[in-house]
């Protein structure tokens, strides 16, 4: 039976898209290492991304948009992230275990399981190949907005992320209904 775990990275930061990934694992396929991806150091979530990738059964990958966030909010742009990560799989999985204690609307069966991200194999994979295509994502972006220091915060609201807000006020990839994204644009209007 295909059982796909699926997480998500980017919540909580103040720029860029939420990005979701659903994870087949074979049961032949041993990967060490799987967790939570914040329990891990980046340099150890690189090279358990990387075995992920040549032992996984299948891998789906999707986001939803600073503007997608901004228009249905982020919890529902979570959910469409999950369920475009789910779709974009080149199996159709039998089940689905997300981790968290909500799951996107799909028409396969899904469970939810709190900490499902350091407790199931599949949902650690997930968490992982999230955050590092994320980690990426914003790094990435740093190359074209360096002064907000993407490539160290990753879009979270840090102290220096804050005082880069402050000073240069929102750029297109800031969320612009996250309070201190708002708050930085109502102080900018006065």
């Amino acid at each position: 039976m295909w059982v796909a775990g699926v997480d998500e990275a980017g919540r909580g930061p103040l720029a860029g898209p939420v990005v979701a990934a659903a994870v087949i694992l074979s049961a032949e396929q041993q990967i060490r290492y799987l967790d939570d991806s914040k329990k891990l150091s980046a340099l150890r979530r690189e090279k358990v991304y990387e075995e992920i990738q040549h032992k996984a059964v299948a891998i789906g990958i999707a986001q939803a948009s600073r503007r997608e966030i901004d228009e249905l909010n982020i919890l529902q742009a979570t959910m469409l992230a999950m369920k475009r990560a789910i779709e974009n799989l080149p199996i159709k999985p039998e089940q689905v275990l997300c981790d968290g204690n909500r799951c996107p609307e799909i028409d396969v069966p899904v469970a939810a399981i709190v900490k499902g991200d350091s407790k199931v194999a599949c949902i650690s994979a997930a968490s992982i190949i999230a955050k590092v295509t994320r980690d990426r994502i914003m790094v990435d972006l740093h190359s074209l907005y360096p002064e907000y220091g993407f490539d160290s915060h990753k879009g979270y609201p840090t102290v220096n992320h804050r005082l880069a807000l402050e000073k240069y006020g929102p750029m297109i990839e800031h969320r612009l209904s996250f309070a201190p994204v708002r708050d930085c644009l109502s102080r900018d209007g006065d």
